[in-house]
């Protein structure tokens, strides 16, 4: 297999997996949308908690995935 259909079929698994993740967020955002009514009719303000560890751990896998993804459009410049 070249290096051509390689860097290809890398980037589209990498597009095919962000893919994936996007529709699962959408996914349980939807499902949280779904809650509000029922949450609205029991007139008891729901607790608001914010997980920074998950946030932090979130961040880091999105800057993780884009270094790989510029890595794979422009491939290593390092000679070594």
């Amino acid at each position: 297999m070249s290096d051509r259909k390689k860097k290809i079929a890398v980037i589209a698994a990498v597009a095919n997996y962000i893919k994936s993740e996007q529709e699962a967020v959408a996914f349980s955002m939807s499902q949280v949308a779904g809650l509000a009514p029922a949450i609205a009719e029991t007139k008891e303000p729901a607790p608001l908690v914010m997980n920074l560890w998950g946030i932090s751990g979130r961040q880091q896998q999105m800057q993780m995935r884009s270094m790989m993804q510029m890595k794979a459009f422009h491939g290593s410049k390092q000679k070594f």
